[in-house]
């Protein structure tokens, strides 16, 4: 068998176990929910004000706030940005 299918099947077999709560050796990348709105009244801004330092429409900051959408791609990584360092992402996108 070629080493692409050897590493597939590894690969399946080590999740089979993770899910089934065994111990693996592979490395399990949790990923964690930013929370919007805590983030947004942490910072002290209204949807509005938000939604145009972020460059989104106030109807997505909304959506994203309320879970019925999350936030992905470099939207997920700016708003992990804001989360680190407040001041200076804030500072940044005011220029």
């Amino acid at each position: 068998m070629s080493k692409a299918y050897q590493s597939i099947k590894q690969g399946i077999l080590e999740a089979i176990d993770y899910a089934s709560g065994k111990p693996i050796a592979a490395v399990v990348h949790q990923i964690r929910p930013i929370e919007v709105k805590a983030l947004r009244h942490q910072i002290g801004m209204n949807q509005i004000e938000f939604a145009a330092t972020l460059g989104v429409t106030v109807n997505t900051l909304r959506h994203w706030e309320r879970g019925d959408r999350t936030p992905r791609g470099p939207a997920l990584r700016l708003l992990k940005a804001v989360a680190n360092d407040t001041r200076a992402v804030l500072k940044a996108l005011s220029k």
